[in-house]
């Protein structure tokens, strides 16, 4: 018969220990970390297995308030949207805008801790052998909408030069971000700034964070503004709102 540890092992954490009244977060009782740990701090605990102050705190609650919305033209938003308008619960119509996140929609701040990475690995040369395996797009540069600053990125930049003089960070990234926008200027004849994913993912190269850990946390920040969303729309009303109004058609182009 067996002794239960294989099933015991069946799963393996170094997250979390619990028994019958008690609860640990890598290592440290539930009751310590209520009303002494902020929601940042408590993410980066769980996820990262350390504990995070200072500077490098308030760059990463930087980065998740940065990130939470982009309005109802955002994908995320507008699914999170029409999901509420179908009679889902709130949860459903949450994980509707989450799917929505991925290497197009959502994924550009990954994409960018990764491209900061083989620049710092190769110099600006590598940015040749990064557009020759990814395209000639550079994640984190530029925005469709926000012309010509992204409002985000300057203060998030700024901040992270604070963290730099600090000495809570090194700032390597940072210098790496700042000299892609300079060959971006170069090349184009006119200014290509770092916009919200690319000033994100430099807060996150910055405190280390894998590039698809990264994307994580994006998932976690704009869900805070599905979930405002959703709500705002189950709020509001409304049955079955498609992506545009009913007296607009799409085109057709079949037999």
């Amino acid at each position: 018969m067996s002794d239960g540890k294989d099933v015991a092992d069946w799963w393996r954490t170094q997250i979390i220990d619990m028994e019958p009244g008690r609860i640990a977060l890598r290592g440290r009782p539930i009751e310590e970390l209520i009303g002494t740990t902020g929601f940042a701090e408590m993410i980066w605990l769980l996820v990262i297995g350390t504990p995070l102050s200072g500077p490098r705190a308030r760059l990463f609650k930087a980065a998740l308030v940065a990130a939470v919305d982009h309005g109802p033209q955002a994908p995320s938003i507008a699914a999170a949207r029409m999901a509420a308008t179908c009679g889902v619960g709130l949860q459903s119509a949450m994980a509707t805008g989450l799917n929505m996140l991925g290497d197009v929609h959502g994924g550009a701040g990954a994409q960018a801790v990764a491209l900061y990475h083989h620049v710092e690995a190769h110099g600006l040369d590598g940015l040749d052998t990064w557009r020759a395996e990814h395209g000639p797009y550079l994640p984190g540069f530029g925005h469709r909408f926000h012309t010509p600053t992204d409002p985000r990125a300057p203060r998030l930049m700024s901040l992270v030069g604070e963290a730099v003089e600090a000495d809570a960070v090194t700032g390597a990234y940072l210098a790496v971000a700042e000299a892609i926008e300079v060959r971006l200027a170069q090349e184009r004849g006119k200014p290509v700034p770092m916009n919200i994913d690319g000033a994100t993912a430099v807060i996150y190269a910055e405190l280390g964070v894998p590039a698809p850990l990264a994307r994580g946390f994006f998932g976690l920040s704009r869900s805070v503004g599905i979930l405002a969303h959703a709500w705002e729309q189950m709020e509001q009303g409304g049955r079955n709102k498609g992506p545009t109004p009913p007296d607009y058609r799409w085109t057709y182009d079949g037999p």
